[in-house]
């Protein structure tokens, strides 16, 4: 028999593919199947690409593969194709895209099975014992009781708290026999919906123009384009209805975990089918299971955050993105993927349609909006009467300011809580300050590692870099003149929460960032909490800007934003847009009207000016315009290379000698390398080369064709690079 070879990708940070030879026992593995391999000291899983292969290598290279994983492709072909794709776009190995794209378990060699429950059940024996006749022993009596109603699973018995040696009793006494059972997906069907809202006029359009796409399976995106409180949601799930009672699935992206327990409350209170969620608050082992029930087509509904775009369906009908504009749906590290892009490519790719949904839509989705690649559908009004927010500015200049907050807006608050109303305030920063101070030299509390100061934690009594993690204990004094009169500086959450303690102490608060959350449960609680009207004052960061609807809030507040107004980053005024409009979003959005105050020390910016008198619309129109004629993003493409190392002058030489090939291309402008943002993080010095082309398919080919030879620069031995394609963050 002749000798057979795989070609292998394997989850290293290298483009190369790896060729085994295959046992004779083994059968010929199909493309897409795991396989276990030596590869140096290590076993590593891998992936089939080809079958059948002459050798790169000498023969006496080669190894053989230990054992082949699966009897069948992990993915379906549809998805195997948008994985292979989303490697070629990112230009990142191919071996590591498909093990970011496995769950947990899979990646590390586990076969991919549904998890067994143990399901007990009254023997013959068990049948005939009375009751009566067990008073000495309650919990048996309890457990063969229970049983004589039906048989029951572990959960179950659980439920009922009966004891393990209780059950190991009557087992052992052959009362009572257990059998392994595998949790397969069961049957579903979806009747229709319950409790569905009457549409407005807007509404009904937007629904209405999905329709017939949807009916005729065709592969469509809409842009859902709705002011905060519009009820886009019910858009989303009056879309689904006719998805799933022709049993199709829908999956449903979202970008914050906080914001999963909710949705997922809000489609199980309309439809009567099964649900699943794919996110990092999970097990492994509830990922596998929710990622299998989504593959063998057991779930009618898979919400999740970025990485579920990979989970694979049986039979998909439609694809929900909300809070399409946020930036959590771009992967910051790794495999550099856009969750948004990956989801219009799956679409056209497997035949389906797309709902794109925010309040303050990206610029890319508005450019490919005008440009008719997508259906641009627009909720102007609140539902349901909600009348849109009033807007005021405080100008902070020669104000007197009490931790933060200006005696108007003190003033303001008090209004509204002797009202009976509930005051969000926003301030994106945690901690209790920015950072340490000495007042006699100046001396600031810098973290050792980053060039970053380190934030002061009061409660933990500590101080904490949000960069590396690093933390020590707050110094009794000065690390430089040894002076005690050592002061915090600047404003973060912990301290607000304690000067809303001292102003407002007849009020219950509520501080909601990632300090106060890090427990399992504790955001959902809060979030409950909050939207029940538990507190009358919420504090919170970023958490609490998105999608979240609070009825009793009246007033939002935002206490700083300036610091983003004078950002070197181009996309900086559209997040800044975004942010505003979000938080703001959150008031007045039940029969109440809200009000919407903007603390700044700059009024007259023409950015803030645009925002509380035009709105996101106008503010996007014309930001679109500057855009197109400074030749940025949408119409114009980017790629980042990055570059550190422990040494300032190794982390600019391998993007200086990178710079050197990649300037050879006319349509390709090379600028940089230039130090990043925050230049020093971890202990590594930061540099960037930024990459521009006017035309997407130039800076891709350049690119495809210079990395082999780029990653073989000498210079790439003494510093870590990477490449990120469409880059969204410039830190």
């Amino acid at each position: 028999m002749s000798i057979r070879y795989v070609r292998v990708a394997l989850p290293v940070p290298m483009r190369q593919l790896f060729d085994y030879r295959l046992p004779a026992s083994a059968a010929l593995p199909s493309e897409g199947v795991r396989v276990r391999v030596p590869f140096g000291q290590r076993q590593l899983i891998g992936f089939v690409l080809a079958t059948n292969v002459t050798p790169e290598v000498a023969e006496t290279q080669l190894k053989d593969v230990i054992e082949v994983l699966d009897t069948a492709p992990l993915w379906p072909d549809s998805m195997w194709n948008l994985l292979q794709w989303a490697a070629r776009y990112y230009h990142h190995p191919i071996g590591d895209v498909l093990s970011h794209a496995a769950p947990g378990l899979v990646r590390q060699g586990q076969l991919p099975s549904y998890a067994t429950t143990t399901r007990y059940q009254l023997t013959e024996l068990g049948r005939e014992q009375v009751l009566s006749a067990l008073n000495r022993a309650p919990q048996q009596q309890r457990f063969i009781a229970a049983l004589q109603r039906g048989a029951m699973h572990a959960d179950g018995v659980r439920a009922l708290d009966i004891p393990s040696s209780t059950v190991k009793s009557l087992l052992d006494k052959g009362w009572v026999s257990a059998e392994q059972l595998e949790l397969k997906p069961s049957a579903w069907q979806c009747e229709g919906a319950h409790g569905a809202l009457i549409l407005n006029e807007e509404q009904a359009a937007a629904v209405g123009a999905m329709s017939g796409p949807i009916e005729r399976k065709e592969a469509k995106v809409w842009l859902l384009d709705g002011v905060t409180g519009s009820g886009k949601t019910e858009v989303y799930l009056q879309a689904m209805e006719t998805v799933l009672k022709r049993g199709e699935q829908v999956v449903v992206l979202v970008p914050e975990i906080g914001l999963t327990p909710q949705t997922v409350a809000r489609f199980e209170q309309r439809f009567e089918v099964p649900i699943v969620s794919l996110h990092s608050g999970l097990t492994d082992s509830e990922r596998l299971q929710s990622w299998l029930q989504a593959r063998d087509g057991g779930a009618a509904i898979i919400i999740g955050t970025r990485s579920a775009i990979f989970t694979p369906c049986k039979n998909i009908g439609l694809m929900i993105l909300d809070e399409e504009h946020d930036s959590s749906f771009k992967q910051q590290d790794g495999f550099r993927y856009n969750a948004r892009d990956l989801a219009v490519k799956r679409a056209y790719q497997e035949g389906f349609g797309l709902i794109l949904g925010s309040a303050t839509p990206s610029l890319e989705s508005l450019a490919n909006a005008k440009a008719r690649r997508y259906q641009h559908l627009l909720l102007s009004n609140r539902a349901g009467g909600a009348k849109l927010a009033h807007h005021a500015v405080i100008d902070l200049k020669q104000q007197r300011l009490h931790q933060g907050l200006s005696d108007q807006l003190l003033a303001t608050m008090a209004k509204h809580l002797q009202a009976g109303n509930q005051v969000l305030l926003f301030l994106n920063r945690r901690g209790y300050a920015s950072a340490l101070l000495c007042h006699e030299c100046g001396w600031t509390s810098e973290c050792d590692r980053c060039q970053a100061n380190m934030t002061l934690h009061q409660q933990e009594h500590m101080l904490q870099c949000h960069h590396c993690g690093g933390q020590r204990r707050i110094p009794r004094q000065c690390g430089d003149c040894g002076s005690t009169q050592v002061i915090s500086q600047g404003l973060g959450t912990e301290q607000l929460e304690e000067a809303i303690a001292k102003h407002f102490p007849g009020y219950e608060a509520l501080r909601i960032d990632r300090d106060s959350t890090r427990k399992k449960g504790q955001l959902e609680q809060a979030l409950q909490d909050a939207a029940n009207g538990k507190f009358s004052i919420l504090i919170g960061t970023q958490m609490l800007a998105k999608g979240h609807h609070f009825p009793h809030v009246t007033l939002v507040s935002l206490l700083d934003v300036d610091g983003a107004l004078y950002s070197s980053d181009f996309r900086a005024p559209e997040r800044l847009a975004q942010l505003y409009l979000q938080v703001a979003g959150r008031a007045g959005r039940a029969e109440k009207p809200g009000t919407v105050v903007l603390q700044t020390h700059h009024p007259e910016h023409p950015l803030i000016q645009e925002l509380v008198n035009n709105g996101y619309r106008d503010f996007a129109a014309a930001a679109l315009e500057e855009r197109q004629q400074a030749l940025l993003p949408p119409y114009a493409a980017m790629a980042l290379l990055r570059a550190e190392a422990t040494k300032r002058d190794a982390a600019e030489a391998v993007l200086k000698a990178m710079a050197g090939y990649l300037n050879q291309h006319p349509e390709v402008t090379v600028i940089g390398p230039m130090s990043a943002p925050l230049g020093r993080r971890a202990g590594r010095y930061r540099y960037q080369l930024l990459l521009h082309a006017e035309q997407r398919a130039p800076l891709h080919s350049w690119l495809k064709q210079l990395l082999p030879t780029l990653e073989k620069l000498p210079e790439t031995r003494k510093a870590r690079w990477s490449l990120d394609i469409d880059p969204q963050d410039f830190a």
